[in-house]
């Protein structure tokens, strides 16, 4: 519950703070909802693996700016993260389907748990698309 509640936090810390260039532009980062994920069918210990994300780009304004990602254990919680510039003139998106790779360094065994975060349901609550993937030898 507390992860959820950090979570929550963050998309709204980090989406209510905004930056000035010297231009004059402003910017805010957004969280995105995780729309697929191409992962391994397993990890071998001391690898490095390339997840594909897929998420929808809203807008012209939205530039991808990296993951929001948590650990705990061998949990982890993955988010887009996006920077976005404020402006009124933003072409807006329908169905831009953008891609980004998370690099992934296996460093324990046991199995892994991936959270990918979706979004929030009606209730207020996030949803995620839950992957395990076992390490083996």
């Amino acid at each position: 519950m507390k992860k959820i509640f950090l979570l929550l936090s963050l998309v709204f810390i980090v989406s209510a703070c905004s930056l000035n260039n010297d231009d004059g532009t402003n910017f805010h980062y957004e969280l995105l909802p995780v729309q697929e994920v191409e992962m391994p069918s397993e990890f071998v210990i001391g690898q490095t693996y390339q997840i594909k994300v897929w998420y929808y780009r809203p807008s012209a304004c939205h530039s991808f700016s990296g993951f929001y990602y948590e650990k705990n254990l061998n949990e982890r919680i993955v988010a887009v993260q996006n920077i976005v510039q404020e402006s009124n003139n933003c072409e807006v998106y329908t169905d831009d389907l953008e891609s980004a790779t998370l690099e992934f360094y296996v460093t324990s065994n046991g199995s892994y748990i991936f959270k990918f975060w979706q979004g929030v349901d009606d209730n207020g609550e996030d949803v995620f698309y839950e992957v395990e993937v076992p390490v083996v030898e």
